[in-house]
């Protein structure tokens, strides 16, 4: 899995970090680790780790209608598949803002969260 940075972005935990949560997250998963992206196109990301395709996560339309031109251009410039996969409907009304703001304002969003998140946003 890669773990990227958006610079227009601000991020609660360092990429270091945000990689040690995947790591433990998916940690029993064969097959499967976390990799720091750095800075570049994802696209290249994939080319250099041998990767055939990226899977991708769909709330909504309005998520498909962002990754589709990003998809169209990772797979003009390098070959590199999208794959897209519809989140279950219990989630499609959240996003990192949402949980960040209802988190600091007191609430429970410990069930949206792996345990490797949870024990870092509990105890920073």
């Amino acid at each position: 899995m890669a773990v990227s940075t958006n610079y227009s972005k601000k991020y609660r935990f360092s990429e270091d970090e945000r990689v040690a949560m995947v790591e433990e997250t998916v940690g029993g998963l064969r097959g499967v680790s976390a990799v720091p992206m750095g800075q570049g196109l994802l696209a290249d990301f994939c080319k250099e780790q041998g990767a055939e395709a990226i899977v991708k996560g769909l709330r909504s339309t309005v998520d498909y209608a962002y990754e589709i031109p990003m998809a169209t251009m990772n797979r003009h410039l390098t070959g590199v598949e999208t794959v897209f996969l519809q989140a279950d409907t219990r989630y499609t009304h959240l996003s990192s803002s949402l949980l960040k703001e209802v988190q600091a304002l007191g609430g429970d969003v410990d069930e949206y969260f792996p345990r490797a998140v949870i024990k870092r946003l509990t105890h920073p």
